[in-house]
């Protein structure tokens, strides 16, 4: 009896290991489909829908990704008009700010600190060189007559100081402008930052504030000189003989001014008005559109300004405006620089006799027959007297 279960369990014991196993198979391949199932499922939720268009078979092509999405394309037009200044709309008060990019600011960038500035150094170096190259060839301009030992007056005192007022700020105007422009450049390291700090914000509040003096003094001898500036016939003599600065013994007949003098008035009066316009819009910013405004009233006449110099056409924005000021503000000054050159040049060390007459305001009388022969007619026929110099010498 024994012998035969014990048969019976050896033959029993292999079957049960089998249907172990085969239970032990079904359950894997049961986790197998729940696991395979479950990504399945997380595939399909990122999936587009049915509607959605596909491009090239699902792959990008040029930027485009299924789903019609934006991917890494761009919208072209878009971009560049931002990249043109388009201007958007902003809440806070600065309204720039509705400006992304001001593209003109790059050109505006590299215009200032390359060429422009470099000419204009230019400019004001050569004319130094051809007043001293002039100064080596003709000498000083001699009173050929010899000094009369007599003076007439030609310049009263309020006169004078108009002349002087406008002139001794130009001249403080014209150091701490060229300070803004070169200073940084050769000032800086000549003498240190801890010098030229306080030094360069020291000269750019004189610069705004004495901008005013040179304004008043400009209408005062607008005032006071503009009938004696008007052009007449004896001009034309004049220039043709060059004033008689080229030849000795030649002096062609002039007024109370002549024609290089009157050339000297009109430089300085519609170079200091235009100075002091665009120095205003420098001083209270984004409120002008002095460039825009100007361009329109000369197309008008049929003069398109902004085409014949490569500038876009206006109207410009507040930025714009300003860009343009400070380019010619600085150019307009250079240019002022440079005549008032050739007019210290000649009222000091380049002619005999010619500082008295905004110096005391006298002049002798033989300068003043040489080069205001048809003035002192005029003067000595009103009845005008002429007084004895302090240290008198005879004619020659």
């Amino acid at each position: 009896m024994s012998t035969t279960r014990a048969l019976d369990a050896s033959i029993e014991r292999p079957g049960l290991r089998r249907m172990q196993a085969l239970l032990a198979s079904l359950l894997g391949l049961c986790l197998m489909l729940v696991l395979l199932n479950g990504a399945a499922n997380a595939q399909s939720s990122v999936r587009p829908p049915d509607s959605a268009v596909s491009v090239g078979g699902g792959s990008p092509i040029d930027g485009n990704v299924p789903g019609d999405v934006l991917g890494n394309s761009s919208d072209a037009e878009l971009w560049r008009s931002v990249r043109q200044g388009i201007e958007g709309n902003v809440s806070i008060p600065d309204k720039k700010a509705g400006v992304l990019v001001q593209s003109e600011g790059e050109s505006w960038r590299l215009l200032r600190n390359g060429p422009f500035f470099d000419y204009l150094g230019l400019a004001m170096i050569g004319t130094l060189v051809l007043l001293a190259v002039f100064f080596a060839i003709r000498g000083r301009i001699r009173v050929e007559h010899g000094l009369a030992g007599v003076t007439i007056k030609r310049f009263s005192l309020i006169e004078r100081t108009g002349h002087w007022l406008m002139a001794l700020s130009f001249i403080i105007l014209a150091i701490s402008g060229l300070n803004v422009s070169y200073g940084r450049s050769l000032v800086l390291p000549l003498i240190g930052k801890d010098a030229f700090g306080p030094m360069a914000g020291f000269l750019k509040m004189s610069h705004n504030y004495v901008a005013f003096a040179f304004m008043l003094g400009l209408a005062i001898a607008f005032v006071m000189w503009i009938v004696h500036n008007i052009p007449n016939r004896y001009d034309v003599v004049w220039l043709l003989k060059g004033g008689g600065l080229l030849t000795k013994g030649v002096h062609p007949p002039a007024k109370k001014f002549n024609a290089g003098q009157k050339i000297v008035f009109w430089l300085v009066m519609i170079g200091g008005l235009s100075l002091s316009i665009s120095g205003w819009a420098l001083l209270f910013p984004f409120e002008h559109g002095f460039f825009g405004d100007t361009f329109a009233l000369l197309a008008k006449v049929g003069l398109d300004v902004p085409a014949l110099l490569g500038l876009p056409e206006p109207p410009y924005s507040v930025i714009q405006e300003q860009q343009f000021n400070t380019i010619w503000h600085a150019g307009m000054a250079v240019f002022m620089v440079c005549v008032i050159f050739g007019h210290i040049y000649i009222g000091t060390v380049g002619m005999e006799g010619a500082y008295d007459a905004m110096g005391s305001g006298d002049v002798d009388l033989n300068w003043a027959k040489e080069h205001h022969s048809l003035w002192v007619e005029e003067v000595q026929e009103g009845g005008s007297r002429e007084r004895p110099s302090a240290s008198p010498q005879p004619a020659e």
